[in-house]
């Protein structure tokens, strides 16, 4: 913890109802920012508790480009500026080998995993250029080089990219992107789960082949924390981390994805 480090930033923070956003949000707050916490569930609103004027929640679907167009207007009309983006929606919604996927799946794992960062990126930046600075961090995944999530690896490989061409086309004007890339990670049941169709027997099976390829590709042997993958994302939202741009750090334990 680093009392200070984000002191009147304003950083806008999407998923961040729960799991490693939230923790985000709550990191951020708590050294110093000015908050914009973004979620499509209603559960956001209790980041609302971090702090009176300095924090503003918003729902929102962004899969939709209009959403996130009025989620940055919002964080600049509400703060007057916008410094760190931190686009952390996305995740696994089935868990099975590919030619079990539908199409209308395989869209649907695209749409969640990809267009929000894409999107999120396109919508901050006009205000980010007018102002010369911002620092900007996709959560993507080490599932890049992974069983049973197909879909979803490819959408988080078009994240990788996305960093790394964005990095190239606004370092000179003062914008750093960069990406975490998450491997297992232990966390509480989501109060909302990505999938609400129980699971079989067969699908159980299926993802615990993840569970098992993940533990054995991370040299440490175990699922890390959600406090491990917030510090590097916060990390690389800091100043400490202003010579850093277009990178990927993998925080899977050893496994580079």
């Amino acid at each position: 913890m680093h009392e200070k480090r984000f002191q009147d930033r304003v950083a806008v923070v999407t998923g961040a109802a729960q799991g490693i956003g939230r923790r985000v949000a709550e990191r951020l707050v708590a050294e110093g920012a000015r908050l914009v916490a973004v979620d499509r569930s209603e559960l956001v609103h209790e980041l609302e508790a971090l702090g009176a004027g300095w924090v503003l929640t918003l729902t929102a679907d962004l899969e939709r480009f209009a959403d996130c167009q009025g989620v940055m207007t919002a964080a600049v009309e509400r703060f007057g500026r916008l410094d760190i983006l931190i686009n952390n929606v996305g995740g696994t919604i089935w868990a099975k080998p590919f030619e079990h996927y539908a199409e209308e799946q395989i869209e649907a794992e695209v749409r969640r995993s990809l267009f929000p960062t894409l999107w999120c990126c396109r919508a901050a930046l006009p205000a980010m250029l007018e102002q010369g600075r911002g620092a900007i961090v996709n959560v993507s995944s080490i599932a890049t080089r992974g069983v049973n999530r197909v879909p979803y690896g490819a959408a988080k490989g078009g994240v990788n990219a996305l960093t790394a061409c964005l990095a190239f086309e606004t370092a000179e004007r003062g914008i750093r992107v960069n990406a975490t890339a998450p491997g297992g990670t232990e966390a509480p049941p989501r109060r909302i789960p990505r999938n609400a169709a129980e699971s079989s027997g067969q699908e159980k099976a299926w993802y615990q082949q993840i569970v098992e390829q993940t533990v054995d590709s991370s040299l440490m042997k175990r699922y890390g924390t959600i406090d491990e993958q917030v510090g590097a994302i916060l990390f690389l939202a800091s100043d400490e981390a202003s010579y850093i741009t277009g990178t990927i750090l993998p925080v899977g334990g050893g496994d580079l994805g």
